[in-house]
């Protein structure tokens, strides 16, 4: 029995630790900058917690062969699926206007966080059973349908942030799956349209919309609808090229800057670590992703390198969305800044989809035993 929870010796060698290594540096350091944000290290400590459980949660997955987990792919995405209905017509909990999170106690679970690793895992089976033929228009409309369905769920909460995560994780895919050019232009401006729609439906509340467009007029309303934005601006801002040093950032420590702990965790980096310490970040992120980027390229199957694609966009436009929203560059949503913001389930979906993209990397030769 214990046989089984072991990890042959030949497979952990294909093993790339650098990733593993490169995660845990990055949630300690974001543990660190929660704890400058809330002034408790009650965070700093669940924040530890969580990357211990993440990093449980990534041994669990190596343990199983990855094809294992392509045979479960369409469970996992229903289940997904079946938590997002739950979330957002039975039990789901109501913050910042958006019904995303399930209540478990005194914690949450949000349940599009995994919702988004299930759409990866559905779309990489179905991909591989198509041997990769996605311009075949029953493919792609079979793709298309499977992509929709939790998209629309999240519409619905609305968490227009995941949503966008949604669509360039299927955009990313289908991009690196073949998909025809025109097909992707014409989705581009279906987008569009379909943006509108939402934004006409009633689903976002006028102060919604109002934070999501205010960062076109950085000036106006600074002690409204632009306050996150302007307060960020000036932490960053006045970090310099070495900040102001661990704890000594006025912005973070007076608690001008809301969600400083969560979405806007990069203020609190750049303001007391500054500019070195914000590159010396983003160098971590790239290395990460070029691993990642690595690993797609060699897999032995379809099945493997659409998952890694798939996790690449996840860490790709939450990295681009949440480090633009904190310098007026892209609009203000809840997008985290995976692995460093606080909060498990960012945290455990995070590690989950680092454990997919290692179970690819150590299986990608034939071992013989």
């Amino acid at each position: 029995m214990l046989d089984k929870l072991k990890i042959n010796k030949r497979l952990l060698r294909e093993i790339d630790f650098s990733i593993l290594i490169i995660s845990i540096i990055i949630v300690v350091f974001g543990a660190i900058n929660i704890f400058s944000a809330t002034g408790g290290i009650k965070s700093f400590k669940l924040q530890l917690i969580w990357l211990v459980l993440g990093l449980i949660v990534v041994y669990i997955i190596l343990i199983m062969d990855y094809n294992v987990i392509r045979n479960y792919s369409t469970l996992i995405y229903w289940a997904c699926v079946f938590l997002l209905v739950l979330n957002d017509f039975v039990i789901g909990k109501v913050s910042k206007g958006a019904k995303s999170w399930i209540s478990i106690g005194s914690r949450g679970l949000q349940a599009s966080e995994f919702a988004k690793l299930g759409l990866i895992l559905m779309l990489a089976k179905k991909i591989d059973d198509m041997d990769g033929k996605i311009n075949e228009p029953k493919n792609f409309f079979t793709l298309v349908f499977y992509a929709l369905v939790p998209m629309v769920l999240i519409v619905i909460q609305p968490d227009m942030g995941m949503t966008m995560v949604c669509f360039f994780i299927v955009l990313g895919i289908f991009f690196i799956s073949g998909l025809n050019l025109k097909v992707i232009f014409g989705g581009l401006a279906g987008l569009v349209v379909f943006i509108s729609l939402v934004w006409n439906s009633g689903l976002i509340h006028p102060y919604q919309q109002q934070r999501l467009t205010s960062f076109l007029n950085p000036e106006k309303d600074t002690l409204g609808a632009n306050l996150q934005l302007t307060q960020s601006l000036i932490g960053i801002g006045s970090g310099g090229v070495l900040g102001k040093g661990f704890r000594k950032g006025t912005q973070t420590a007076l608690s001008f800057i809301p969600e400083a702990h969560t979405d806007f965790v990069f203020a609190v980096v750049g303001e007391e670590w500054g500019l070195v310490g914000a590159v010396i970040l983003l160098i971590l992120y790239g290395v990460l992703i070029y691993r990642f980027i690595k690993i797609a390229k060699t897999s032995k199957d379809w099945f493997g390198s659409i998952v890694c694609v798939g996790v690449i966009s996840t860490f790709l436009f939450s990295l681009i969305q949440n480090i633009g929203m904190t310098i007026g560059m892209m609009p203000v949503t809840g997008i985290t800044l995976p692995l460093m913001s606080y909060g498990g389930s960012s945290i455990l979906s995070s590690f989950m989809a680092i454990g997919l993209v290692l179970n690819v990397c150590m299986r990608r030769k034939k071992i013989n035993f």
